[in-house]
């Protein structure tokens, strides 16, 4: 299924390059935020249940982000790409292997900026760490894609997609 986030998101180069990468990037998230968890709020490396948890968790099983990540990757086609949808690559590089390069270090950018973010962390650790029920992941998915829209000052309309905030 594809998901147009707004009338001119037609790169499927730069879908099909973010969607091959979602794992490994969903990945980094996932361990990057237990760090700066423990960097941030157990400096002095105290250890209960909960940065126990932290620090076991092992699985693998990132579906409760996908749909934030969908819209991440939505996101970032709109702010860089949405007005040349068709723009020509004069280096010689593929532009599927340009557009992961890019997509990779913006998203690594903006993990580091949004781990600022108490809420934005527990957000990410409650659906992967601490494992909700479905009701509760769906709640928690949607307030880290609202911190999101936020962030970049949009909203996502149920019909429009990406439009900018008022």
């Amino acid at each position: 299924m594809v998901r147009k986030f707004f009338p001119l998101d037609k790169n499927y180069i730069l879908e099909q390059a973010q969607l091959s990468l979602e794992e490994n990037l969903l990945e980094y998230l996932v361990d990057y935020v237990k760090v700066q968890y423990m960097l941030q709020h157990n400096p002095l490396g105290l250890v209960d249940e909960m940065i126990q948890r932290i620090q076991q968790h092992q699985s693998n099983d990132y579906s409760k982000l996908h749909d934030f990540y969908v819209t991440l990757s939505g996101i970032f086609r709109y702010k860089y790409y949405h007005d040349n949808q068709l723009s020509f690559i004069f280096s010689g590089e593929e532009p599927f292997d340009r557009y992961c390069r890019e997509w990779q270090d913006e998203f690594r950018k903006w993990m580091k900026k949004f781990c600022q973010q108490k809420n934005f962390m527990m957000g990410v650790l409650e659906l992967t760490v601490f494992y909700p029920q479905e009701d509760e992941a769906r709640f928690i998915g949607e307030r880290l894609t609202t911190f999101v829209a936020q962030e970049f000052a949009i909203r996502l309309h149920p019909q429009k997609g990406i439009v900018k905030s008022a």
